[in-house]
């Protein structure tokens, strides 16, 4: 399991810049009003060899100052308490502010590493002007702007030094794939896996984030054998009111990264919404398999085209990775349920398979040949040979002569015929091209 890494601090220190560069994705809105992180943003991060999990605990803009100060005083805790090395971000143009003196006290009363980084620093003048950082008594500070770059470097060699060692993922006894229920509050994860094993399990009601930790049930009922993890709600940061929900999205942080397959399930009367998107994409960056449930669809009303359209609205929010299995599901009256499982046992599979060598050139390089990567600069590419890495996920490599003329439309275009002639349906797939 991957390490979390937090970014915490007062607002419009510079928390989402440094978050994107990390994640390498304009992902977080970057703005120079303070506040303007609502969303809590979730993102994957690898530095010399070392993946991490990065959360970006943004403010909250609510009424008068002590009230802003007392909910950054919660998040901060809450981060403290789940992650693995707290990134505190300071301005070098502000300097040390009350906020800035407020969250330091807390930091100091903790054991966990703590990488005290001073942004803005862009220049030898603003270099000196970082000392007075010494003053927040956490020692030593790093210096970096995340606007252009500069020092960035050098604070991730620091902060990958700070990690604990690469958690290897928990084996249960028994050797079960781990199946981990996701989704939104109150979509209808709890009735789902109640549905499921034929007794209340877990507790549900139709206030949102009644569950508030990830929890396990070993299912074997119709031939299935696996276990069921149902996850507390990942819901919109504007919507957190309490501690304990920001603690549990923490935890289906976790509990994605320690499963197989994410069954994600998602409001019918809602639609697919945003916060459905950030969870497919946090479980498509971890390499999950991946089987989307649109539950309720007992209380949708219904035409001929609704579950077809509705589902092409699906996959034309999950572009381009749209190879993805969708039930229509109702936990109430437990319709189609089987068929779900039967379909997340199916990308399980998938994921896990290994196609043959001599297979997958006997299939590939005749299609390559018909139809060869575009000639760039009057340079030819030729593809003479292919295999499947030994990797815990699909990954597969291409030896060619060129591979940096290889562009990113005829990867897709490579993957696309791999998807429809392997049943890699539901499973990220990785093709790289190499030098032969």
């Amino acid at each position: 399991m991957n390490n979390i890494v937090a970014i915490v601090g007062r607002p419009n220190v510079g928390k989402s810049t440094f978050f994107n560069r990390l994640i390498k994705r304009r992902e977080a809105i970057v703005d120079a009003v303070s506040g303007v992180t609502r969303d809590r943003n979730y993102g994957k991060s690898e530095w010399n060899g070392k993946e991490f999990s990065v959360i970006d605990t943004g403010g909250y803009i609510k009424g008068s100052d002590d009230i802003f100060e007392g909910e950054i005083r919660r998040q901060v805790e809450l981060a403290i308490d789940e992650a693995d090395v707290i990134v505190f971000v300071v301005d070098v143009e502000d300097g040390i502010t009350p906020m800035d003196e407020e969250v330091a006290k807390l930091l100091r009363r903790i054991t966990k590493p703590i990488l005290l980084t001073v942004n803005k620093v862009d220049n030898a003048m603003r270099e000196k002007e970082a000392i007075e950082f010494y003053n927040l008594g956490l020692g030593d500070y790093h210096t970096f702007s995340g606007m252009n770059g500069s020092g960035t470097g050098d604070l991730l060699d620091k902060l990958v030094e700070l990690l604990p060692e690469d958690k290897a993922p928990e084996e249960d006894e028994d050797g079960l794939p781990r199946f981990a229920v996701v989704g939104r509050p109150n979509a209808g994860k709890s009735s789902f896996i109640n549905a499921l094993i034929g007794e209340d399990r877990f507790v549900v009601t139709d206030i949102a984030g009644t569950t508030r930790d990830a929890i396990d049930t070993t299912y074997n009922r119709f031939g299935f054998d696996f276990k069921l993890v149902d996850t507390a709600g990942i819901r919109r940061k504007a919507k957190v009111k309490e501690d304990l929900e920001f603690y549990s999205v923490m935890r289906s942080v976790r509990a994605i990264e320690h499963s197989d397959i994410c069954i994600l399930v998602i409001d019918a009367t809602r639609g697919f919404e945003g916060q459905d998107q950030s969870i497919f994409w946090l479980a498509q960056k971890n390499r999950k398999g991946v089987v989307i449930l649109v539950n309720k669809w007992d209380l949708v009303e219904k035409d001929t085209m609704t579950t077809k359209n509705y589902e092409a609205r699906i996959r034309e929010e999950l572009e381009p990775f749209t190879d993805v299995p969708i039930l229509f599901v109702s936990a109430l009256t437990k319709q189609r349920l089987l068929k779900a499982l039967e379909t997340a046992v199916e990308v399980f599979e998938n994921r896990k398979q290994r196609i043959a060598t001599s297979k997958l050139n006997e299939i590939m390089l005749p299609i390559i040949e018909n139809n060869p990567p575009p000639a760039l600069k009057g340079k030819y590419v030729k593809i003479k040979f292919c295999m499947q890495l030994p990797t815990p996920t699909p990954q597969f490599v291409f030896f060619c002569n060129l591979p940096q003329y290889v562009k990113d439309p005829y990867k897709r275009f490579i993957e696309n015929k791999m998807r429809s002639i392997f049943n890699l349906s539901g499973v990220p797939i990785d093709i790289y091209f190499r030098k032969k």
